[in-house]
């Protein structure tokens, strides 16, 4: 028997079940030998509520412990939905895992974004930034030209030409079915609303999973804040300064005694409401991935990941 994540065991757990994502074996030697995909991940296929806080208001949310490979809570956790700027987690990912901090990206006119609400670092065309820049802009203040930035300087890197967001894209998506979440489909690097543009919770705690082996990943989702100079289009300076938009971090909101955030990203769009996917420790040292999707409001999400942490062990 192996076992997956959670209280109920399977003859085969990580066989594809219908859409649930990350149930994958390689089979070796005819059969006589099965790795499973998820052996290090946490695993479910259904909800596990048991125990846990009655969280009504939230489209769908997880819990996992990352120590004991444990799903602690997961509602709706292989819905397909709407992540907003959790979708910048992804467009991370990639840039990490194809760029080197180090590359200078120019801004084309597509950094222009006009959507309204759409969160901005006031890119213009011609400004130039490295991709440690762009990064850092782009999951501190979830800044939207700054991933147009990211997509087209990384897929021209990759690519050669100009690059292009729908380059960037494919990467995403390759991305995505390499680490086992194949229940995602990204249309864009920023998470505003697209037909065609949608994550679950659980693919997104893999996706986030794979970010934090990228050290960089890991330093920026504990920042408070960051400060940076970069070069304007006619070669002066321009400061940008940015406060983190996850306020566990701010302070503003408190978790469980012994539960400390270590760092996440946010993400709110109409269509997706508020968002929120976080790394936390306990007192004792094991961490934990959670995440919430479709929260009815700002302070209704921090309430309801504050409930979510206190079944941390």
């Amino acid at each position: 028997m192996l076992t997956g994540c959670g209280s109920t065991k399977y003859d085969m757990p990580y066989e594809q079940q219908g859409s649930v994502s990350s149930y994958q074996l390689f089979n070796i030697a005819n059969r006589e030998t099965i790795d499973p995909f998820a052996k290090d991940l946490c695993v479910t296929a259904k909800d596990v509520t048991a125990g846990g806080p009655d969280l009504q208001q939230v489209g769908a949310a997880a819990l996992f412990d990352t120590k004991d490979l444990e799903t602690l809570y997961a509602k709706n956790a292989h819905n397909q939905m709407n992540p907003a700027s959790l979708t910048k987690i992804m467009t991370a990912l990639v840039a990490l895992k194809y760029g080197s901090p180090d590359d200078i990206y120019t801004a084309s006119e597509n950094v222009l974004v006009t959507e309204p609400g759409a969160v901005l670092c006031g890119l213009k065309p011609g400004d130039r930034m490295t991709l440690d820049q762009a990064v850092h802009a782009l999951l501190i203040s979830s800044g939207n030209d700054a991933a147009i930035l990211i997509a087209e300087g990384v897929s021209a890197s990759v690519n050669g030409g100009t690059g292009s967001v729908e380059e960037f894209v494919e990467l995403m998506n390759q991305e995505a079915q390499e680490i086992g979440a194949t229940n995602c489909h990204f249309m864009n690097p920023n998470g505003l609303t697209q037909e065609g543009h949608y994550v679950t919770a659980y693919d997104l705690y893999l996706i986030f999973q794979e970010a934090l082996e990228y050290e960089l990943f890991n330093q920026i989702i504990q920042m408070n804040s960051y400060s940076t100079v970069y070069t304007a289009s006619d070669g002066s300076e321009k400061t940008l300064e940015v406060e983190n938009s996850n306020l566990f971090l701010q302070g503003t909101y408190s978790v469980p005694a012994n539960v400390t955030v270590v760092g996440g990203k946010t993400g709110t769009t109409n269509a997706a409401g508020h968002c929120l996917i976080l790394l936390s420790r306990s007192s004792s040292g094991a961490s934990y991935i959670s995440v919430i999707l479709k929260d009815e409001s700002r302070e209704g999400l921090y309430t309801d990941m504050s409930d979510l942490l206190s079944i941390v062990k």
